[in-house]
């Protein structure tokens, strides 16, 4: 049983990376980001790439994704959604646009296969990253036997997670975040850079998904379109722990993370999805704001 656990709880991990950019960008900015998933995907393309071209492993490629795709979250800040803030569903189309654009963009290896050129690791094919040798196998912790891969996701995470919490909570760049998440008119008014800190937050956001896609590259085949579910997936990890809350998003995660596992196990996969949303149902249903809302005056 402990071993299903487990297994739970490396998911659940990875919904947490992805979830956190999104429960903060979406509650300091106020956007829905439909390329979020696709960060993810980079993420996975520069694990891939680190190693067939650097010869690197997925420890070099983790810090490298991080940059990488912090660096295209702010550019995508600056160029786009920075001109459509207060236009919710205008945020939509424009960054689901943008996700097919980098699907693209990856599909067709920016273009290059046009003129003849292939880039190797790239294309629409799938692509594979090997594990390291000193995460195969399994690792004994308190008599159990447990894969040794999957407890390095469950640690990157705690670290991430506690270096977010550690940036939100204990820097200026965090206490601006957090007043523009209650209230940005007022936040720009006591003369915070609403928009220097938000396109920040982005590039954060967007880090944390590019280091999930190196974690799943480890496991999963690299595809183009392999983000295209985790915004849908981080989405209501984000609804559910309740928008802005780290606490919420770490435990709707673990939460839907079990379920899903469990679930899966027992039956099929696609119970568990089911079984997820059926959870995410009630939890709108009983507590609309989500299970660790902020209070409100």
């Amino acid at each position: 049983m402990f071993d299903i656990i487990f297994i739970g709880l490396s998911l659940s991990s990875i919904l947490l990376l992805v979830a956190l950019g999104l429960a903060v960008t979406y509650g300091a900015m106020g956007i829905i980001n439909m390329a979020h998933g696709e960060m993810v995907m980079l993420g996975a393309y520069v694990a891939v790439l680190a190693n067939i071209w650097l010869g690197s492993n997925l420890f070099v490629a983790i810090p490298i994704a991080f940059i990488v795709t912090a660096l295209v979250g702010y550019a995508v800040e600056r160029l786009v959604v920075r001109r459509l803030y207060g236009r919710l569903l205008d945020t939509l189309l424009a960054t689901w646009g943008i996700a097919i654009l980098l699907q693209q963009a990856i599909r067709l290896e920016f273009g290059l296969t046009f003129f003849g050129i292939h880039i190797e690791g790239l294309g629409s094919g799938l692509q594979n990253v090997p594990v390291p040798a000193a995460l195969q196998g399994t690792l004994a912790l308190f008599g159990v036997q447990l894969n040794s891969y999957r407890l390095f996701i469950v640690l990157v995470t705690l670290v991430l997670a506690g270096l977010t919490w550690a940036v939100l909570y204990r820097t200026p760049l965090g206490m601006k975040v957090r007043a523009i998440i209650r209230n940005p008119q007022m936040a720009a008014a006591c003369g915070i850079d609403v928009r220097q800190t938000n396109a920040i937050t982005f590039a954060l956001g967007s880090g944390l998904a590019g280091v999930a896609g190196v974690l799943m590259a480890g496991f999963r085949s690299v595809s183009p379109d392999m983000g295209a579910t985790m915004v849908v997936d981080g989405f209501m990890v984000v609804v559910t722990g309740g928008v802005g809350s780290l606490l919420g998003t770490a435990a709707a995660a673990g939460l839907l993370g079990e379920i899903n596992a469990l679930v899966a196990i027992f039956a099929n996969e696609i119970a568990g999805r089911a079984a997820v949303l059926l959870v995410v149902i009630v939890v709108i249903l009983l507590k609309p704001a989500g299970l660790f809302s902020f209070k409100g005056r």
